[in-house]
């Protein structure tokens, strides 16, 4: 078999001619990848913008924030507010009945003094209701004078209820009842919603609602058995609640 020839080069041979490579673009921000300028100045921009407007605001608030906390207590520093002081310095039950269908009828007046101890601190009371509670169940609401108090400063207050009105108690309730019939003197609880505001010189607070607790022991007036005991003069408890 013959042999297959060759045929003759000249010059030296590199083999076959290799393609040019392809052209490839990289677009940053695309996929996620790292470095590069934005190719869109405008949205760069407004980033840029929103990053420091939220940065501007919230060092904004943290600031006033700041500032009012400090104000708040350089102005106790100040004024070093006192509890006002309420006492239950009198009271008269004439009327204290309850008959076979649970209703109650009751005559009760009560003189409060109110002591505001502050030297620098005038009180608004916007609103004062008086509620009265026996054994846990209310019997009557009334409503006291709003009125402006000045500091160290005293004012006296009276409450006055009187009518009739349903009572649920129960055996344990009635028995309690029946003892304090028995006695002569009856545990009444009277309670005082406040909304007050307080006044710094020229400025005022926004209203705050305490809370006054009068936890009494009120002798009968009118009660036949026995000598009616003296009522004893008592302070009640403060609630900023």
């Amino acid at each position: 078999m013959g042999e297959t020839r060759q045929p003759h080069l000249t010059g030296a041979y590199y083999g076959p001619s290799i393609p040019p490579p392809s052209k490839t673009y990289h677009r940053p921000g695309r996929d996620g990848g790292g470095g590069g300028c934005c190719c869109n100045p405008f949205s760069c921009c407004c980033s840029c913008i929103m990053n420091c407007i939220c940065t501007c605001i919230c060092q904004i608030v943290f600031t006033i924030l700041i500032i009012a906390g400090l104000a708040v207590l350089v102005i106790w520093f100040i004024f070093r507010p006192n509890t006002v002081k309420f006492y239950a310095d009198d009271a008269s039950l004439t009327e204290f009945t309850i008959n076979g269908n649970n209703t109650l009828h009751y005559n009760l007046a009560l003189n409060l003094t109110i002591r505001n101890p502050n030297k620098r601190i005038g009180i608004y009371y916007d609103q004062i209701e008086a509620r009265a509670f026996y054994q846990g169940q209310r019997f009557s609401t009334v409503q006291l004078p709003n009125f402006y108090q000045g500091h160290k400063n005293t004012t006296s207050q009276r409450a006055e209820f009187k009518g009739q009105n349903l009572v649920l108690l129960g055996a344990k309730e009635m028995s309690k009842y029946n003892e304090d019939k028995s006695s002569g003197t009856y545990s009444i609880d009277v309670k005082l919603y406040l909304r007050i505001r307080l006044k710094f010189v020229f400025l005022k607070s926004s209203k705050v609602k305490p809370k006054i607790d009068c936890d009494l022991q009120i002798p009968l007036s009118s009660n036949a058995t026995a000598a009616p005991a003296a009522f004893q003069s008592q302070r009640c408890d403060f609630d900023w609640r």
